[in-house]
């Protein structure tokens, strides 16, 4: 189960379809794209690093997520495009001095339906 301390991460998770491009045959022909379901979330860079430890592990969800998992996108060359990024920094001026800056990072996980076999 995803660790309820860090519930409030996806509190303004947004759910996004991403197209992974398959890698191109040898033949040249084109192949089709995989469209996954993810969720993309924007948040503090130390928050980042607080959920760094739980990337490439898949996580069942609760509450309005209830019944789907998630697995977050780091490291895989078939992800690349959304691996975590940098994202808008709030507060940058060019005098540092008179507000801070705020780092945020924009990271996708991808969302899966959980299922399981229910006895008859």
């Amino acid at each position: 189960m995803w660790p309820e301390e860090f519930n409030f991460i996806l509190d303004h998770a947004e759910e996004v379809t991403i197209d992974v491009p398959h890698a191109p045959e040898a033949s040249g022909s084109a192949n089709p794209v995989t469209r996954r379901q993810a969720l993309r979330v924007r948040l503090l860079q130390q928050d980042y690093e607080r959920i760094w430890p739980l990337a490439d592990t898949r996580f069942r969800l609760g509450g309005r997520f209830a019944g789907k998992a998630i697995t977050m996108i780091v490291n895989n060359p078939l992800y690349h495009q959304w691996h975590p990024a940098d994202d808008e920094s709030k507060g940058e001026t060019a005098d540092p001095v008179k507000l801070p800056v705020t780092k945020h990072v924009v990271v996708h996980f991808l969302l899966d339906d959980v299922r399981e076999a229910a006895p008859a």
